[in-house]
């Protein structure tokens, strides 16, 4: 029997499989005119059936932020993991150990004791772990300095037994607070020669500097034009969210992945509750500067203000006028799309009003 949206009970986390289809494509074809490698970030997804899309799009391998997410992709048949988080003790280098042995992969380091206590552990396990050392382009987050710091660095891991010096790695996550789009564009480009400096500068003292990568959406096709940029992260693209719309990245009919809810009760005129709180849809605010108000753009009602969550409450303004009843659906683009997809189970496959497909969101609350 057929399934269609109105069947479902909300909250529920529906995407269009045409719209990710396209972000998909669109996105390796970005990377192949530009002559760059694409290795997306599956924290966003964390589904294995995109994973497998964006693999069979050219992409070179999927980057994850923690060792449970790449344990769930390599079970899927992932051979190539990019863990770009520091890992540090023994308890996570057994387990890289171990996935060592089941993919090819590459970790990141920004600090001598993170290096060396890796060092330890591969040199033990008999192995020689690709590393790329994580700069801070501005984002004030992890990140060794760009210049000296990162090449100083540099050649303690090209010294280390166990490691392989394999390159640069950044996150340009402060451009998208940058302010207006031209702003963003120059603070993305800024961040992309920073790593080509840097990558220079290590080259002159000797060392080989295979990868220089780079990683966000609102900046991913800026950032990686910089000439010497070998490879782009981006992870929200696939769905894309209210932020990058907010960028003017795209329109909200790219978006692929959105909240399904109910109104559940007006109480007043002017004041609607949904049934999608912050159990459904992110507290975050939009990524933007200078900030902008309420938790998600709700389609074909661009007016109303999701203005406040609780758990299970989406407090919403809207006109007195407005003819919205209570039981009436809408469908919501989140602020961040990556915290939502962690919230479900499952997300809802859609072409049209059908439903075609159910997928476990298999790496869901994987944080260690």
């Amino acid at each position: 029997m057929a399934l269609y949206k109105d069947d479902l009970d909300t909250p529920a986390l529906i995407v269009d499989i045409d719209k990710l289809r396209r972000n998909i494509s669109d996105m390796a074809d970005f990377a192949a005119a530009n002559g760059i490698r694409l290795r997306p970030h599956a924290k966003t997804h964390k589904t294995p059936e995109i994973g497998r899309m964006q693999l069979e799009a050219d992409a070179v391998g999927l980057t994850v932020a923690k060792l449970s997410e790449a344990e769930v992709f390599i079970n899927a048949g992932c051979s190539e993991i990019l863990v770009a988080y520091p890992l540090v003790g023994p308890i996570k280098h057994r387990r890289l150990i171990e996935l060592c042995e089941r993919a090819r992969i590459t970790t990141v380091v920004d600090h001598r004791e993170v290096a060396e206590g890796l060092s330890r552990s591969m040199q033990a396990g008999g192995l020689e772990l690709p590393v790329m050392i994580e700069v801070d382009s501005g984002l004030g987050r992890c990140g060794v300095l760009p210049g000296a710091p990162a090449l100083e660095l540099a050649l303690l891991v090209a010294r280390l037994p166990g490691l392989r010096f394999a390159g640069l790695l950044t996150h340009e996550g402060h451009a998208q607070l940058a302010g207006a789009p031209a702003q963003v564009r120059d603070t993305g480009l800024s961040a992309g020669r920073l790593m080509a400096e840097t990558a220079e500068l290590i080259r002159k003292a000797g060392l080989e500097v295979e990868i220089i990568s780079v990683g966000l959406t609102a900046t991913a096709k800026i950032t990686a034009t910089v000439a010497g940029v070998t490879e782009t992260r981006p992870g929200i693209y696939v769905f894309y969210d209210r932020s990058e719309v907010l960028h003017q990245v795209v329109g909200p009919d790219q978006c692929a992945a959105r909240v399904l809810a109910t109104v559940a009760t007006r109480p007043t005129a002017e004041r609607i509750i949904l049934d999608a709180g912050t159990k459904a849809l992110t507290s975050d605010r939009a990524g933007v500067s200078p900030p902008v108000a309420g938790h998600g753009y709700v389609v074909d009602h661009p007016d109303w203000a999701v203005n406040s969550l609780s758990e299970e409450h989406g407090a919403t303004l809207v006109s007195a006028e407005d003819p919205v009843r209570v039981g009436d659906r809408v469908e919501i683009i989140p602020n961040h799309i990556c915290p939502v997809i962690n919230l479900f189970d499952r997300m809802y496959i859609t072409q049209g009003e059908r439903v075609i497909d159910v997928w476990a969101v298999a790496a869901r609350g994987k944080s260690q």
